[in-house]
């Protein structure tokens, strides 16, 4: 037998879902109990990592977990150093054939880290086996856990990272029926207005923190927040976000508008009225 090239392992992208355990394709599940390595992105501002907060429960072993601290930094030089240097990990366990996997939450190419990580594997290691499964993005959940529909019939719906000029987003709320606000942050306290403004806050729905420690879930931005909030997972951490939120929200928080109540808001109400199981 010769001494060719060791085949290189396969590369695998996994969205985990926003933020509740389970959320994410069987494909993907049945991948992660079988690679070698499973790199988990953790913000520099994080305690701790929400994408592997996501897989608890599954009987993952600890040791195939490696934690890449991602810095939150908007020059694109350094953001091509960050991704090249990840890139050269990753390359570094794929020619020893041993298989890889990614984690993001959310989906894989929805306003995620994926991307850039593959890009830069792509230059790395061109000739590795790449496979990405989709994932449960946040605007998606949110929408299920408030019976929030996205699009009826030929509704235009748009996904949009929140602006910082309000008549932009005005103009973009204006030509649309739905629009998925997220990178909410602290623009939260000015959109709401233009809600008000626009009379159509009670058609807005709000959720943080999906399935984490300090869910909120508003069915209605119209009155007071506080007395709308339900939080499943933890009430009490909820409070802090209740109270911030007429200046700021964390990254983890999507608003979904609407211009007009849906065809039939029947359920809508049922859940305003019962509250959230």
């Amino acid at each position: 037998m010769g001494g060719g090239r060791l085949k290189p392992g396969t590369f695998y992208g996994v969205g985990v879902g926003p933020g509740p355990q389970g959320l994410l394709p069987v494909a993907a599940l049945e991948a992660l109990r079988t690679v070698n390595v499973i790199f988990t992105p953790r913000s520099s501002v994080s305690g701790d990592s929400v994408a592997r907060h996501c897989l608890r429960g599954l009987g993952l072993p600890e040791e195939r977990f490696r934690e890449v601290e991602f810095f939150m930094n908007t020059d694109p030089a350094q953001l091509a150093r960050q991704y090249a240097q990840l890139a050269r990990e990753i390359a570094h366990e794929l020619r020893a054939g041993r298989d890889v996997a990614y984690l993001t939450i959310g989906d894989t190419f929805t306003y995620s880290t994926y991307g850039y990580t593959l890009a830069a594997l792509r230059e790395e290691l061109p000739e590795a086996p790449r496979i990405t499964f989709p994932g449960v993005t946040s605007y998606a959940a949110a929408a299920a856990a408030l019976e929030f529909p996205l699009g009826e019939g030929k509704e235009r719906t748009l996904i949009l990272p929140c602006p910082d000029d309000m008549a932009q987003l005005r103009r973009e709320i204006e030509t649309h029926d739905v629009v998925i606000l997220m990178k909410i942050a602290q623009r939260f306290g000015a959109v709401r207005t233009l809600l008000h403004d626009l009379g159509i806050a009670q058609h807005c729905v709000l959720a943080a923190r999906l399935g984490l420690p300090g869910e909120a879930l508003h069915h209605d931005l119209s009155g007071d927040l506080s007395g709308d909030l339900t939080a499943p997972s933890n009430l009490a951490q909820a409070t802090d976000l209740t109270q911030a939120t007429g200046e700021r929200l964390g990254y983890l928080s999507t608003l979904l508008i609407r211009k007009a109540p849906p065809r039939n808001s029947s359920s809508a109400g049922t859940a305003r009225a019962g509250g959230q199981a």
